[in-house]
């Protein structure tokens, strides 16, 4: 049977006119001859299309394939690559953004996904075949457990593990052996179809750019460390014409009908049509899947990107830029690792487009101003001795020579290193499993993980001790052994302070008036900080800070002075770091784990912001994507953290709507994947257009099926008149009556100033909100009338705002749209 699908398969190959080097082909029918197998060859030697030989096989065979790799960037790309090659129907994805068809025979998924089924089914898996793309992350500090969980939990599986930078594999072949019996064979080769030229460049970035430009080495990759370096390169990139008219017509003909809605969209176009793209973790998903299609259709010029850029995505690129050879991994700023290195450098070279590809390193900036002030100075000893050289900078730099460039390029990639962790996700994973006694299988895991014995060790009494603290909190249960059934479930303690969130809401008030915001509050603190986001808030508040500070007449040193004690936000800070502290007391295996109070989440429901207002307010135009991904956590962990009896603990249904309303802001915001994967199983298929789309408002057949999205969204506008009136904001209530006339307008002023006589304080707080304030009537089909009571102060609540909705027009706009029709009281 093999032998007759490694005809058809080779037959297609021929097919489409593509010749196979001989490592390919070694490694095909390795894997045809029912082995293991451990890629290890450069970039752009195909090995993708090693992995979609065992697809085929695997596919052809009624088996189950998954391809999994470490960012979602590339497992988007592959997923989209993979549908077109064996069709829509037979190709799912699941990432950490929500899932399509996963159900289907070839899967793509990214490592902690594969990671976390393996741990709760083990050998029940429904999966025959596993390819690990960039299985160098083995290595990866934080990231490294979840590519070793499946060569330890899954003996019923073949693997394919490929990368360019693998070091030695002696050990990964006997381990592989050892876990399913099946021979493992290695396929090693160091030959490039597109062989590399080096070069150390002394010249400033932008001449280096045009030089590669005007030598016709583009598209070119600039390789940056920072998303704001990303940005800002491509930025400074706007002032160089280097497209023709009619290139820039081919890239405005392909952008029509694209979404650029957001609120970086207009900054993100503008660069596409200048021939640049740009491709880091800040950018909506959608984004980076356009400059993706655009590079592979040779559109653009530049790519200004982060080193995610440099772990398989399929971008074409001829040149490989560094501007710099220091990298900050997260600890401390360090010369890059030559594994880093060679991944990213490999990048250059497009098989049958270029002969050979190039590799640039720029000196350090300040090393390059300093040859070019000599240069200007030479031949004048007075300019010479006067001469001041720059410094490099005292902070985030580690120096580099073109010595260290020449020793990069030669040296071997450092060897893999075993990164194994045990948390308490880890632990109720494996426990959960149905079909084997749980803990007899979390032993067998940490006791084959490749980790010292004495590591092992160690991770065996942290596993005892986060079992026992599950069992004390009433999460798992005995007899049989099992995950409360109480819990909801897809019950999940991913993040590593999970257990003090649940521990920590038991000691809120389910009565007062705050309890769904203070249970918002906690699930922000045991989540990592999107750091950009919180330098926003933290420059807001110095700014009205320092306004405030100067009106009272305070020195300029003493202003900075209290300007240094700024912090952002931190609601309830001293009930979150008092109980936190209580829980580490009790909790030793908490270790290094901290906890980080923020106000993020909190902020944007208390104040009705919606995603891009938000952006917007902060200025967070360049981070979109962090924010998405922060929002995105925070929802998860509402829905599969905190228990469902802590939802309904409170008189009201607040935390379940804020749960939903973070649940469609972040479905609403960016649905790319899944629109792609719609348009290759119908050709007909046409996206929904959003004017607006991080508040889109779905239609009338899908309004009804979900009412309460409905209400989140009709009441989030509903409450910017209500925010209006109570800071007495008579621009912003000119702006949301939008058509009234004049005399209109002051019949409603002179019953604003009547009423807020007579009221001391319009409240905005959870209880304004609650759901026996806000009445929504369908008279027709096409009409809803709203009334929205207004809280006050003094409890007298006797006042209504009246508002009417028509569907028809919400659906054409594709975004909420209420008329406001009067104010009344009661």
């Amino acid at each position: 049977m093999s032998d007759e699908l490694l005809d058809r398969f080779l037959a297609q190959v021929s097919e489409k006119g593509v010749e196979l080097y001989p490592a390919q082909e070694e490694a095909i029918l390795e894997l045809y001859s029912g082995k293991n197998l451990i890629l290890n060859t450069p970039t752009g030697s195909g090995k993708s299309l090693v992995a979609a030989a065992l697809h085929f096989l695997s596919l052809h065979s009624s088996r189950r394939s998954v391809y999994t790799c470490p960012i979602k960037a590339l497992v988007n790309e592959k997923f989209l690559a993979l549908c077109r090659e064996f069709g829509p129907e037979n190709v799912g994805l699941i990432t950490g953004d929500g899932s399509v068809n996963a159900g289907a025979p070839i899967l793509c998924c990214t490592a902690e996904i594969l990671a976390n089924q393996a741990l709760i089914e083990g050998m029940g898996a429904k999966v025959h075949d596993v390819i690990m793309d960039e299985f160098h992350y083995y290595s990866d500090r934080d990231r490294g457990w979840a590519w070793q969980v499946p060569l330890l939990t899954l003996p019923h599986v073949r693997f394919l593990l490929m990368s360019a930078t693998l070091g030695d594999t002696e050990f990964f072949e006997k381990e592989l052996t050892r876990l399913n019996g099946l021979e493992t064979a290695t396929v090693r080769s160091t030959d490039r179809p597109v062989p590399l030229i080096y070069k150390y460049s002394e010249d400033p970035l932008h001449e280096a750019i045009a030089k590669l430009l005007h030598e016709n080495k583009a598209p070119i990759y600039l390789v940056n460390f920072s998303q704001r370096e990303c940005a800002d390169e491509a930025q400074n990139l706007l002032s160089v014409d280097f497209c023709t008219k009619e290139q820039k017509k081919t890239i405005s003909d392909f952008l029509v009908g694209e979404n650029f809605t957001s609120p970086y969209g207009k900054e993100f176009q503008k660069l596409l049509r200048h021939g640049i793209g740009l491709h880091h973790a800040g950018l909506l998903p959608r984004y980076r899947i356009l400059v993706e299609k655009m590079a592979q259709k040779g559109m653009l010029k530049v790519m200004s990107g982060t080193d995610t850029l440099g772990v398989g995505v399929n971008v074409p690129i001829r040149t490989v830029l560094f501007t710099k050879l220091c990298k900050f991994d997260g600890a401390k700023t360090g010369i890059l690792s030559v594994r880093d290195f060679h991944q990213m450098a490999g990048r250059a070279g497009r098989k049958g487009f270029d002969h050979e590809g190039f590799v640039v390193a720029q000196a350090p900036e300040h090393v390059i101003d300093n040859i070019r002030n000599e240069q200007k100075a030479s031949g004048d000893a007075k300019k010479l001795k006067k001469l001041v050289k720059k410094k490099p900078p005292e902070k985030g730099f580690v120096m580099w020579t073109k010595e260290t460039f020449e020793k990069l390029i030669q040296s071997s990639s450092e060897p893999l290193q075993s990164r194994f962790q045990v948390g308490h996700g880890m632990v109720l994973q494996v426990l959960s499993r149905t079909h084997e006694d749980g803990c007899r299988a979390l032993h067998r895991i940490i006791r084959s993980c490749h980790e010292t014995p004495v590591q092992r060790r160690r991770l065996g009494k942290r596993a005892f001790e986060l079992f026992r603290s599950l069992v004390d909190r009433k999460i798992i249960e005995f007899n049989p052994l099992r995950v409360h059934l109480d819990l909801q479930e897809d019950f999940s303690l991913h993040h590593a302070l999970s257990l003090y969130l649940i521990d920590t809401i038991a000691h809120l008030d389910p009565s007062s008036s705050d309890y769904a915001l203070d249970l918002l509050t906690l699930v922000e603190s045991i989540l990592e900080n999107p750091e950009r986001v919180l330098r926003k808030q933290v420059d807001r508040i110095k700014d009205e800070k320092m306004a405030e500070l100067k009106a009272q007449g305070m020195e300029f040193e003493e202003r900075i002075a209290e300007l240094e004690k700024v912090e952002h936000p931190k609601p309830n800070r001293e009930f979150i770091y008092d109980t936190f502290n209580q829980f580490v007391s009790a909790h030793p295996w908490v270790g290094q784990e901290n906890i980080r109070p923020k106000s993020v989440a909190r902020e944007m429901y208390e104040n009705f912001a919606l995603f891009g207002e938000y952006i917007r307010d902060y200025d967070l135009q360049r981070s979109e994507g962090q924010l998405l991904r922060y929002l995105t956590e925070v929802y998860k962990v509402l829905a599969q953290t905190v228990p469902d009896l802590a939802k309904d603990a409170s008189a009201t249904d607040e935390v379940r709507s804020i749960e939903e309303f973070f649940r469609a802001m972040v479905r609403s915001i960016d649905s790319s994947l899944l629109e792609e994967w719609e348009r290759m199983r119908n050709p007909d298929f046409v996206a929904p257009v959003r004017g607006v789309p991080e508040n889109a408002m779905p239609s009338r057949e899908s309004i009804l099926k979900n009412r309460m999205l409905f209400l989140i969204s009709a009441r989030n506008e509903v409450f910017r008149f209500v925010r209006a009136l109570s800071r007495k904001d008579a621009v912003e209530w000119e702006q949301l009556c939008g058509t009234w006339s004049a005399e209109q307008q002051g019949l409603l002023a002179t019953d604003l100033d009547s009423y807020l006589g007579d009221h001391f304080r319009i409240r905005t707080d959870t209880v304004a909100r609650a759901a026996e304030y806000f009445r929504l009537e369908e008279v027709t089909a096409e009409r809803w009338k709203i009334e929205q009571i207004l809280v006050d102060q003094a409890g007298l609540n006797d006042g209504v705002l009246r508002f009417e909705l028509d569907t028809a027009e919400c659906e054409r706009q594709g975004r909420p749209v209420v008329r406001f029709v009067e104010m009344a009281v009661l």
